[in-house]
Protein backbone atom coordinates (compact mmCIF):
# COMPACT_ATOMS: atom_id res chain seq x y z
CA UNK A 1 0.00 0.00 0.00
CA UNK A 2 1.41 3.37 -1.36
CA UNK A 3 0.05 5.25 1.97
CA UNK A 4 2.29 3.38 4.08
CA UNK A 5 5.39 4.61 2.53
CA UNK A 6 5.18 7.27 4.46
CA UNK A 7 7.10 7.38 7.56
CA UNK A 8 4.63 9.42 9.40
CA UNK A 9 1.57 7.96 8.39
CA UNK A 10 2.66 4.35 9.29
CA UNK A 11 3.61 5.80 12.96
CA UNK A 12 -0.10 6.67 12.87
CA UNK A 13 -1.50 3.46 12.23
CA UNK A 14 0.62 1.91 14.77
CA UNK A 15 -0.31 3.97 17.49
CA UNK A 16 -3.65 3.74 16.54
CA UNK A 17 -2.99 -0.26 16.69
CA UNK A 18 -1.16 0.50 19.63
CA UNK A 19 -3.93 2.16 21.53
CA UNK A 20 -6.37 -0.48 20.30
CA UNK A 21 -4.23 -3.41 21.54
CA UNK A 22 -3.79 -1.55 25.06
CA UNK A 23 -7.66 -0.75 25.62
CA UNK A 24 -8.65 -4.93 24.44
CA UNK A 25 -6.21 -5.63 26.92
CA UNK A 26 -7.16 -3.35 29.68
CA UNK A 27 -11.05 -4.60 28.57
CA UNK A 28 -10.25 -7.70 28.84
CA UNK A 29 -8.71 -8.25 32.33
CA UNK A 30 -11.35 -6.19 33.18
CA UNK A 31 -13.90 -8.88 32.22
CA UNK A 32 -11.53 -11.50 33.60
CA UNK A 33 -12.01 -9.80 37.16
CA UNK A 34 -15.27 -9.97 36.90
CA UNK A 35 -16.59 -12.84 35.34
CA UNK A 36 -13.37 -15.40 35.19
CA UNK A 37 -13.46 -15.64 31.84
CA UNK A 38 -12.25 -13.66 28.35
CA UNK A 39 -15.33 -11.99 26.21
CA UNK A 40 -15.31 -13.47 23.01
CA UNK A 41 -18.01 -10.77 22.31
CA UNK A 42 -15.64 -7.86 23.13
CA UNK A 43 -12.99 -8.70 21.21
CA UNK A 44 -15.07 -8.78 17.88
CA UNK A 45 -16.31 -5.49 18.90
CA UNK A 46 -12.81 -4.31 19.18
CA UNK A 47 -11.75 -5.89 16.29
CA UNK A 48 -14.28 -4.59 14.00
CA UNK A 49 -13.92 -0.76 15.60
CA UNK A 50 -9.85 -0.96 14.54
CA UNK A 51 -11.37 -2.32 10.96
CA UNK A 52 -13.60 0.67 10.72
CA UNK A 53 -10.90 3.29 12.10
CA UNK A 54 -8.19 1.71 9.55
CA UNK A 55 -10.83 1.96 6.65
CA UNK A 56 -11.76 5.61 7.29
CA UNK A 57 -8.13 6.46 7.68
CA UNK A 58 -7.31 4.44 4.40
CA UNK A 59 -9.67 6.26 2.69
CA UNK A 60 -8.52 10.01 4.32
CA UNK A 61 -5.17 9.55 2.83
CA UNK A 62 -6.24 7.99 -0.14
CA UNK A 63 -8.04 10.79 -0.99
CA UNK A 64 -5.18 13.21 0.41
CA UNK A 65 -2.88 11.29 -1.97
CA UNK A 66 -5.12 11.71 -4.93
CA UNK A 67 -5.08 15.21 -4.43
CA UNK A 68 -1.42 15.31 -3.90
CA UNK A 69 -0.79 13.57 -7.20
CA UNK A 70 -2.77 15.90 -9.01
CA UNK A 71 -1.04 18.78 -7.45
CA UNK A 72 2.02 17.15 -8.71
CA UNK A 73 0.88 16.44 -12.00
CA UNK A 74 0.17 20.41 -12.48
CA UNK A 75 2.86 21.56 -11.44
CA UNK A 76 5.01 19.49 -13.39
CA UNK A 77 2.75 20.60 -16.61
CA UNK A 78 3.80 24.25 -15.32
CA UNK A 79 7.49 23.43 -15.38
CA UNK A 80 7.37 21.90 -19.04
CA UNK A 81 5.68 25.29 -20.21
CA UNK A 82 2.14 25.15 -19.56
CA UNK A 83 1.77 28.51 -17.88
CA UNK A 84 -1.90 28.20 -17.41
CA UNK A 85 -1.39 25.07 -15.61
CA UNK A 86 -3.86 25.48 -11.98
CA UNK A 87 -3.98 22.95 -9.03
CA UNK A 88 -7.44 22.28 -7.83
CA UNK A 89 -8.06 24.46 -4.91
CA UNK A 90 -12.01 25.29 -3.93
CA UNK A 91 -12.45 22.96 -1.31
CA UNK A 92 -11.75 23.50 2.63
CA UNK A 93 -8.61 22.45 4.31
CA UNK A 94 -4.67 23.57 4.93
CA UNK A 95 -3.68 21.39 2.40
CA UNK A 96 -5.94 23.50 -0.48
CA UNK A 97 -4.74 26.20 1.36
CA UNK A 98 -1.21 25.59 0.67
CA UNK A 99 -2.68 24.50 -3.16
CA UNK A 100 -4.26 28.13 -3.74
CA UNK A 101 -0.97 29.73 -2.25
CA UNK A 102 0.96 27.83 -5.05
CA UNK A 103 -1.59 28.75 -7.40
CA UNK A 104 -0.72 32.86 -6.52
CA UNK A 105 2.96 31.82 -6.76
CA UNK A 106 2.27 30.55 -10.35
CA UNK A 107 0.41 33.75 -11.04
CA UNK A 108 3.37 35.75 -10.20
CA UNK A 109 6.14 34.36 -11.77
CA UNK A 110 4.13 34.31 -14.41
CA UNK A 111 3.49 38.22 -14.33
CA UNK A 112 7.37 38.71 -13.83
CA UNK A 113 8.39 36.32 -16.50
CA UNK A 114 5.62 38.67 -18.65
CA UNK A 115 6.98 41.90 -17.78
CA UNK A 116 10.80 40.73 -18.19
CA UNK A 117 9.88 39.50 -21.65
CA UNK A 118 8.12 42.96 -22.35
CA UNK A 119 11.64 44.64 -20.94
CA UNK A 120 13.38 42.60 -22.90
CA UNK A 121 11.62 43.48 -26.58
CA UNK A 122 11.72 47.16 -25.49
CA UNK A 123 15.40 46.93 -24.73
CA UNK A 124 16.29 44.91 -27.91
CA UNK A 125 13.93 47.34 -30.12
CA UNK A 126 15.57 50.41 -28.44
CA UNK A 127 18.96 49.36 -29.12
CA UNK A 128 18.05 48.20 -32.63
CA UNK A 129 16.51 51.28 -33.28
CA UNK A 130 19.54 53.53 -31.72
CA UNK A 131 21.85 51.12 -33.44
CA UNK A 132 19.83 51.76 -36.73
CA UNK A 133 19.84 55.54 -36.23
CA UNK A 134 23.56 55.29 -35.08
CA UNK A 135 24.96 53.56 -38.48
CA UNK A 136 23.59 56.62 -40.53
CA UNK A 137 25.76 58.96 -39.43
CA UNK A 138 28.55 56.62 -39.18
CA UNK A 139 28.58 56.22 -42.31
CA UNK A 140 28.33 59.90 -43.67
CA UNK A 141 31.42 60.31 -41.10
CA UNK A 142 33.53 57.10 -42.65
CA UNK A 143 32.56 59.00 -46.21
CA UNK A 144 33.98 62.34 -44.90
CA UNK A 145 36.90 60.60 -43.39
CA UNK A 146 37.91 58.66 -46.14
CA UNK A 147 38.06 62.20 -48.48
CA UNK A 148 40.01 63.56 -46.10
CA UNK A 149 42.60 61.01 -46.37
CA UNK A 150 42.47 61.17 -49.94
CA UNK A 151 43.26 65.03 -49.25
CA UNK A 152 45.71 64.73 -47.09
CA UNK A 153 48.63 63.34 -49.03
CA UNK A 154 50.99 66.13 -48.32
CA UNK A 155 50.03 66.75 -44.38
CA UNK A 156 51.65 64.29 -42.51
CA UNK A 157 49.76 65.24 -39.08
CA UNK A 158 46.00 65.67 -40.87
CA UNK A 159 46.95 62.18 -42.43
CA UNK A 160 47.71 60.49 -38.76
CA UNK A 161 44.44 62.41 -37.51
CA UNK A 162 42.78 61.11 -40.25
CA UNK A 163 43.92 57.37 -39.47
CA UNK A 164 43.07 57.68 -35.49
CA UNK A 165 39.64 58.92 -36.37
CA UNK A 166 38.77 55.77 -39.14
CA UNK A 167 40.11 53.76 -36.18
CA UNK A 168 37.52 55.34 -33.76
CA UNK A 169 35.06 54.73 -36.18
CA UNK A 170 35.72 51.33 -36.34
CA UNK A 171 35.34 51.06 -32.91
CA UNK A 172 32.21 52.38 -32.65
CA UNK A 173 30.58 50.51 -35.79
CA UNK A 174 32.13 47.34 -34.07
CA UNK A 175 30.23 48.38 -30.68
CA UNK A 176 27.15 49.18 -32.35
CA UNK A 177 26.99 45.64 -33.87
CA UNK A 178 27.96 43.68 -30.66
CA UNK A 179 25.57 45.89 -28.59
CA UNK A 180 22.55 44.65 -31.11
CA UNK A 181 23.60 41.33 -31.35
CA UNK A 182 24.33 40.52 -27.65
CA UNK A 183 20.53 42.25 -27.21
CA UNK A 184 18.88 40.23 -29.58
CA UNK A 185 20.45 36.95 -27.74
CA UNK A 186 19.60 38.40 -24.30
CA UNK A 187 15.56 38.70 -25.86
CA UNK A 188 15.41 35.07 -27.58
CA UNK A 189 14.91 36.56 -30.44
CA UNK A 190 18.26 34.70 -31.79
CA UNK A 191 17.15 31.39 -33.74
CA UNK A 192 20.29 29.34 -34.29
CA UNK A 193 20.42 27.11 -37.40
CA UNK A 194 21.87 23.87 -35.93
CA UNK A 195 23.49 21.30 -38.29
CA UNK A 196 26.44 18.81 -37.47
CA UNK A 197 29.60 21.04 -38.51
CA UNK A 198 33.13 19.42 -38.44
CA UNK A 199 35.21 20.91 -35.64
CA UNK A 200 38.27 20.85 -37.81
CA UNK A 201 36.49 22.85 -40.51
CA UNK A 202 35.32 25.70 -38.14
CA UNK A 203 38.33 26.05 -36.22
CA UNK A 204 40.47 26.53 -39.71
CA UNK A 205 37.86 28.86 -41.05
CA UNK A 206 38.69 30.81 -37.63
CA UNK A 207 42.66 30.52 -38.22
CA UNK A 208 41.60 31.84 -41.66
CA UNK A 209 40.26 35.18 -40.46
CA UNK A 210 43.09 35.96 -37.93
CA UNK A 211 46.12 34.80 -40.32
CA UNK A 212 46.78 38.48 -41.67
CA UNK A 213 46.66 40.34 -37.89
CA UNK A 214 48.45 36.89 -36.88
CA UNK A 215 51.37 37.61 -39.54
CA UNK A 216 51.57 41.12 -39.01
CA UNK A 217 51.90 41.08 -35.54
CA UNK A 218 54.72 37.80 -35.23
CA UNK A 219 52.06 35.60 -33.65
CA UNK A 220 51.52 32.19 -34.38
CA UNK A 221 47.94 29.86 -34.64
CA UNK A 222 48.29 26.94 -34.41
CA UNK A 223 45.36 24.07 -34.29
CA UNK A 224 45.07 20.32 -32.95
CA UNK A 225 42.90 18.27 -32.99
CA UNK A 226 40.99 15.41 -35.02
CA UNK A 227 39.12 15.53 -38.40
CA UNK A 228 36.81 13.51 -38.06
CA UNK A 229 34.77 15.22 -35.22
CA UNK A 230 31.60 16.87 -35.46
CA UNK A 231 28.99 18.84 -33.47
CA UNK A 232 25.54 19.79 -33.67
CA UNK A 233 25.72 23.73 -34.07
CA UNK A 234 25.32 26.84 -36.01
CA UNK A 235 28.49 27.18 -37.51
CA UNK A 236 28.07 31.02 -37.95
CA UNK A 237 27.62 31.60 -34.14
CA UNK A 238 29.99 29.20 -33.03
CA UNK A 239 32.66 31.23 -35.31
CA UNK A 240 31.42 34.18 -33.82
CA UNK A 241 32.02 33.08 -30.54
CA UNK A 242 35.45 31.07 -31.17
CA UNK A 243 36.66 34.14 -32.95
CA UNK A 244 35.68 36.43 -30.02
CA UNK A 245 37.89 34.26 -28.00
CA UNK A 246 40.75 34.16 -30.07
CA UNK A 247 40.74 37.54 -30.72
CA UNK A 248 40.87 38.57 -26.91
CA UNK A 249 43.69 36.29 -26.82
CA UNK A 250 45.63 38.33 -29.89
CA UNK A 251 44.87 41.30 -27.72
CA UNK A 252 47.12 40.13 -24.70
CA UNK A 253 50.09 38.48 -26.83
CA UNK A 254 53.25 39.70 -27.67
CA UNK A 255 55.40 38.99 -30.72
CA UNK A 256 56.64 35.77 -31.17
CA UNK A 257 53.91 34.39 -28.68
CA UNK A 258 51.75 31.58 -29.32
CA UNK A 259 47.57 31.13 -30.01
CA UNK A 260 46.58 27.56 -29.60
CA UNK A 261 43.27 26.24 -30.94
CA UNK A 262 42.64 22.57 -29.52
CA UNK A 263 39.46 20.22 -29.69
CA UNK A 264 38.61 16.85 -28.59
CA UNK A 265 35.46 14.49 -28.07
CA UNK A 266 34.87 13.46 -24.34
CA UNK A 267 32.48 11.04 -23.09
CA UNK A 268 29.62 13.57 -23.07
CA UNK A 269 30.64 16.79 -24.36
CA UNK A 270 32.68 18.41 -26.93
CA UNK A 271 35.57 20.33 -25.64
CA UNK A 272 37.37 23.79 -27.17
CA UNK A 273 40.29 25.32 -25.85
CA UNK A 274 41.72 28.47 -26.74
CA UNK A 275 45.09 28.92 -24.92
CA UNK A 276 47.73 31.34 -25.37
CA UNK A 277 50.93 32.46 -23.54
CA UNK A 278 50.69 35.80 -22.95
CA UNK A 279 50.22 38.63 -20.46
CA UNK A 280 47.40 36.60 -18.49
CA UNK A 281 44.21 37.47 -16.71
CA UNK A 282 44.80 38.88 -13.04
CA UNK A 283 43.39 37.12 -10.09
CA UNK A 284 41.63 40.00 -9.54
CA UNK A 285 40.56 40.27 -13.05
CA UNK A 286 39.40 36.57 -13.84
CA UNK A 287 36.03 36.28 -12.34
CA UNK A 288 34.66 39.66 -13.99
CA UNK A 289 35.85 38.82 -17.45
CA UNK A 290 32.88 37.88 -18.85
CA UNK A 291 30.90 41.05 -17.70
CA UNK A 292 29.85 43.67 -19.97
CA UNK A 293 31.96 46.59 -20.60
CA UNK A 294 34.67 45.19 -17.91
CA UNK A 295 37.65 46.48 -18.22
CA UNK A 296 40.50 45.72 -16.01
CA UNK A 297 43.04 48.30 -14.53
CA UNK A 298 45.91 45.77 -15.08
CA UNK A 299 45.34 45.11 -18.99
CA UNK A 300 47.47 46.51 -21.26
CA UNK A 301 45.34 47.03 -23.32
CA UNK A 302 42.63 50.03 -24.00
CA UNK A 303 41.29 49.30 -27.25
CA UNK A 304 38.81 46.39 -26.21
CA UNK A 305 35.38 47.48 -25.74
CA UNK A 306 34.22 44.79 -22.99
CA UNK A 307 31.49 42.70 -24.97
CA UNK A 308 33.66 40.17 -26.77
CA UNK A 309 33.83 37.39 -24.01
CA UNK A 310 30.28 38.53 -22.67
CA UNK A 311 29.46 37.72 -26.56
CA UNK A 312 31.13 34.78 -26.69
CA UNK A 313 29.49 33.37 -23.11
CA UNK A 314 26.29 34.55 -24.36
CA UNK A 315 26.52 32.49 -27.61
CA UNK A 316 27.86 29.75 -26.43
CA UNK A 317 25.19 28.99 -23.51
CA UNK A 318 22.72 29.61 -26.25
CA UNK A 319 24.24 26.38 -27.79
CA UNK A 320 23.56 24.75 -24.53
CA UNK A 321 27.61 24.58 -23.21
CA UNK A 322 29.21 26.40 -20.70
CA UNK A 323 32.68 28.39 -21.24
CA UNK A 324 35.10 29.20 -18.03
CA UNK A 325 39.00 30.52 -18.17
CA UNK A 326 42.07 29.13 -16.44
CA UNK A 327 45.08 31.94 -16.29
CA UNK A 328 48.48 32.54 -14.52
CA UNK A 329 49.35 36.32 -14.59
CA UNK A 330 52.02 36.55 -16.54
CA UNK A 331 52.43 33.18 -18.00
CA UNK A 332 49.08 32.90 -20.32
CA UNK A 333 45.24 31.81 -20.12
CA UNK A 334 43.00 29.17 -21.70
CA UNK A 335 39.09 29.69 -22.35
CA UNK A 336 37.60 26.17 -22.58
CA UNK A 337 34.32 25.74 -24.01
CA UNK A 338 32.29 22.92 -23.40
CA UNK A 339 29.23 21.98 -26.16
CA UNK A 340 27.02 18.67 -24.74
CA UNK A 341 26.53 15.71 -27.40
CA UNK A 342 23.04 15.17 -27.79
CA UNK A 343 21.40 11.64 -26.85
Amino acid sequence: MRILANREIKRLFLAVSGIWLANLLLAESSVWLLCQKFSIELMLFSLLTLGAVWAVCIRYFRCQDADMEQAVQQINEYLAGNINSRIECDREGELFRLFHTINSLAAVLNTHAANEHREKEFLKNMISDISHQLKTPLAALNIYNGLLQSEAEGAPAVRELVSLSEQELDRMETLIQNLLTITKLDAGSVVLEKEQENVAEIMRDVELRFATRARQEQKELVLCGPEELFLLCDRDWLMEAIGNVVKNALDHTGERDTVRLEWKALPTFVQITVMDNGSGIHPEDLYHIFKRFYRSRFSKDRQGLGLGLPLAKAIVEAHGGTIEADSEWGKGSAFTMNFPIPT
